[in-house]
């Protein structure tokens, strides 16, 4: 593309503002298209690997160690590395980075599954054991319905974190607006280039918004009402736990 100017933001605005780049295959609406649906595919995964998984670590406080230690492990893992390893281990395609995402995503999901179930007052539990509550009851009535926040926070920061990172399924299939990266550094088209990273930063900011707008309503009114005190035993338990699924800081 012939720009009329070498500054770096004339060239993205005026990428921006072509109309050849919103429409057709390659525009995008369709990287868009294309961009989120890896992200629902990986969260899908993600999600059916760490929000059972947290349950129940959450609710029987089994294998606590073990999953802090694992989910640091994941944590340090190169997504971009792995895409590769993922690749030369198995084949070409979509699945290597897909999987490369979800060892991102499984992370803070599982972190805020666990932290939600095991931040819910003891004090409630135990009085739902009293009465009668099967564990399943107590796990889906009582401390699902009370750790929700959390839990919610776990997959929203999980999205947020592959909405940013997706961009490198384009490194091992040519989809996503991780193209605009890859294509601007490969023909040193600034305008491509940043203007596809201000795509990215506009969509992850979107998805941010939908999933806090999502975290605020899903949740009962009686239980946004009025939060713990401060100092109090409830609130001590609620940031132990998340502390503690977090690795240990604070």
């Amino acid at each position: 593309m012939d720009y009329s100017s070498s500054n770096l933001f004339v060239q993205m605005g005026e990428w921006l503002s072509d109309p050849t780049n919103w429409s057709g295959a390659r525009g995008i609406p369709m990287r868009v298209l294309e961009h989120l649906g890896y992200v629902g595919l990986t969260m899908l995964i993600a999600c059916a690997i760490a929000v059972p998984l947290g349950m129940y670590v959450g609710h029987t406080g089994r294998g606590r160690v073990l999953i802090v230690s694992g989910i640091g492990i994941l944590r340090a893992l190169p997504t971009l590395g792995m895409v590769f390893l993922f690749a030369l281990l198995f084949y070409r395609g979509v699945l290597p980075s897909v999987w490369a995402l979800v060892l991102l995503a499984v992370p803070p999901v599982l972190s805020g599954v666990y932290a939600g179930i095991s931040s819910v007052n003891r004090t409630v539990v135990d009085a739902a054991r009293s009465m009668g509550l099967t564990e399943a009851q107590i796990l889906f009535r009582v401390e699902v319905p009370n750790g929700l926040h959390v839990m919610i926070g776990g997959v929203r920061a999980g999205i947020l974190q592959v909405v940013a990172t997706a961009t490198v399924v384009a490194y091992a299939k040519a989809d996503g607006l991780g193209v605009f990266l890859v294509e601007g550094t490969q023909i040193n088209d600034n305008g491509r280039l940043f203007g596809g990273a201000v795509v990215i930063a506009v969509l992850a900011i979107a998805v941010d918004g939908l999933m806090a707008l999502i975290q605020k309503f899903a949740i009962s009114p009686g239980l946004r009402a009025t939060p713990p005190p401060a100092g109090s035993s409830e609130e001590s338990g609620r940031q132990e736990a998340v502390a503690s699924a977090q690795g240990g800081t604070t």
